[in-house]
């Protein structure tokens, strides 16, 4: 089927009127020290990310408004920003009487359960700084990034600590305390070493003064995926909260009333930022589902709970496609009025599936670990070039490098130039460092610009277009190929519901372009089939753009954030040592 190549948008067709409705000017006019004062501050001076994100709401008319609501096993758990004050607060009391100083890292290993989101701002509310991982994490990349971090404290649950961690405890020397919560639905039995938070939080005062935090204290360490090499703590500071802020309001569209669902976990930067900061900063209401993806209740959590705006990722807008769109079509999401998405490239027939199942369109957006905060997105209000970017964010200035002869990165003057996405300095939730790898960090700067390592190109319409990692990229012939463009090709076709796209070592040619692929429900592999995908692609395509070869999957190797990992495909192919895969879903 053709589509066309822009979804047009109205303003008369919006249900609330978007924040952002005129490009040029609002970007003209945006400025973050304005940005800044959209915020609170602390009494007295200075910043602190859980004074923004919650105290200053208790305080106020939003006291008794829901700040989440959690759905588990034994039903929905209602958490007020009132309550949510006083328990942050109470963990803050708790981390002084065990004498953990400001600047100590607080580690959380836990499911999406209260106490994760409790830790969290509780810890940025001491002033200590706050580390989520994800609780899917084998033992060994929870050793490895707690030994990195400098742990001083970790909050899981008893299970996750016997599983995880209770046999390499003497590899962490700098681990001083570990607070167990009980599993959701058992009693807490904490083990030797441990101490059974619940008892602590039981006697802790609600009257904890909040820390006086400075703009650029440290306060959240993210690590990287790791998929090649050791993984790098990215270093976020108090500030990234005027970036949280302003991508809730131009990026996701925040109203006060929404009913707001982030599907990410918080043990990556998305769940993180878009999961528990910028929802509260905005005051509104957050949905957190305790369990795994489920198509079927997935549908049902959009219509009961009457979610506004939906933040996810491809894989699981992918898995909704292979689901089929007749199970959407068994729900009315008449409440959702914003859909967007981030991870990893959201391809083109995605967009548009949002239209067929959800009466939405999907809108992708980009950032980075690294970046702290969304930076280049599609927007309500305007325009979607399905399998684009959008285009950058206020404040946020980005623009396409190319070197020349002298290894000098030079900004490209021409539309549709390809070459790597730069960003230049000085947003709020800008990293500040990789943690004890300061050379690291400077070789992601080139002068006053940040080199994301993404291939891109940008159109004479100001739109950007991801073209693959620069150490993903295939040159077949001569030819510079960009993996997503072929996976997007491939899934255009309807028994398609993942792509992969790899290049093999290849006399002639240099490499050759492999696409692994696992289908959608209804179809099954057959020679017929990769003979008519074949087909397919080298029409859509070209022949020197088309692959070669087709394999069919179950699934693809993703990392546990959604992203596929071409390298663990190639490495599968040739026999290679596969490496890190400590963030591959599924492993533990």
């Amino acid at each position: 089927m053709v589509r066309p190549a822009i979804i047009r948008k109205s303003l008369a067709e919006f249900p609330v009127a978007p924040n952002w409705t005129d490009y040029e000017a609002q970007r003209a006019g945006f400025s973050w020290d304005a940005a800044r004062r959209t915020l609170a501050g602390l009494p007295g001076g200075g910043l602190n990310i859980a004074h923004e994100a919650v105290e200053r709401h208790a305080a106020g008319s939003g006291r008794e408004r829901a700040a989440f609501l959690f759905l588990g096993a034994n039903g929905v758990r209602r958490i007020s920003y009132g309550e949510l004050s006083r328990l942050c607060a109470r963990f803050d009391y708790v981390l002084a009487g065990l004498g953990v100083a400001r600047g100590e890292r607080v580690f959380t290993l836990l499911g999406r359960q209260p106490e994760l989101y409790v830790a969290v701002l509780g810890a940025l509310r001491h002033g200590a700084v706050a580390c989520p991982l994800f609780s899917a994490f084998g033992p060994e990349p929870v050793v490895t990034r707690l030994a990195l971090g400098e742990a001083s404290v970790l909050v899981t649950t008893e299970s996750l600590y016997r599983r995880k961690l209770e046999k390499l405890r003497d590899r962490l020397p700098r681990l001083r305390h570990v607070l167990v919560v009980a599993d959701p639905g058992e009693d807490c039995h904490a083990p030797p070493g441990t101490i059974d938070l619940a008892r602590l939080m039981e006697t802790a005062s609600e009257q904890q003064a909040i820390a006086v935090t400075q703009a650029e204290d440290m306060a959240l360490l993210h690590f990287t995926s790791g998929t090649t090499g050791t993984p790098k703590g990215a270093v976020h500071v108090h500030e990234a909260a005027v970036a949280h802020m302003a991508t809730g309001t131009y990026a996701l569209d925040l109203h006060a009333d929404d009913i707001y669902w982030c599907t990410a976990d918080p043990g990556w930067v998305t769940g993180t930022s878009y999961g528990i900061i910028a929802p509260l900063l905005h005051g509104v209401t957050s949905i957190v589902d305790e369990g795994e993806f489920d198509a079927q209740r997935w549908y049902r959590i959009l219509e009961e709970q009457r979610v506004t705006v939906w933040y996810t990722a491809p894989t699981a807008i992918r898995m909704l496609m292979k689901a089929g769109t007749g199970l959407a079509r068994e729900h009315a999401f008449g409440a959702l009025r914003f859909v967007a998405s981030v991870g990893e490239p959201l391809n083109p027939e995605a967009v548009w599936w949002g239209m067929e199942a959800l009466g939405l369109p999907i809108h992708d957006n980009w950032w980075q670990t690294e970046t702290g905060g969304i930076m280049i997105a599609n927007t309500p209000a305007f325009d979607i070039k399905p399998g684009s970017m959008g285009r950058p964010l206020p404040g946020i200035d980005a623009c396409i490098v190319v070197k020349d002869q002298d290894g000098a990165h030079r900004v490209a003057s021409q539309p549709d130039t390809e070459g790597e996405l730069a960003l230049r300095r000085g947003w709020p939730s800008m990293f500040r460092g990789y943690l004890n790898n300061e050379e690291r960090y400077r070789k992601c700067f080139d002068g006053e610009l940040y080199l994301t390592g993404d291939l891109a190109r940008c159109d004479a319409d100001g739109y950007f277009w991801f073209i693959a990692r620069a150490d993903d990229v295939i040159k077949s012939a001569g030819h510079l190929i960009g993996p997503f463009e072929v996976e997007s090709a491939l899934m255009e076709h309807p028994a398609v519901a993942e792509a992969g796209v790899i290049g093999k070592p290849h006399e002639t040619l240099g490499e050759s372009i492999k696409a692994f692929v696992s289908l959608r429900a209804g179809y099954a592999p057959s020679d017929a089939l990769r003979m008519e995908l074949l087909g397919h692609a080298r029409t859509r395509l070209g022949a020197a753009v088309a692959p070669k070869e087709i394999d069919f999957l179950p699934s693809l190797p993703r990392t546990r954030s959604g992203k596929i990992m071409r390298r663990l495909l190639k490495a599968r192919e040739l026999g290679l040592a596969e490496g890190d895969t400590s963030t591959l879903e599924g492993q533990t």
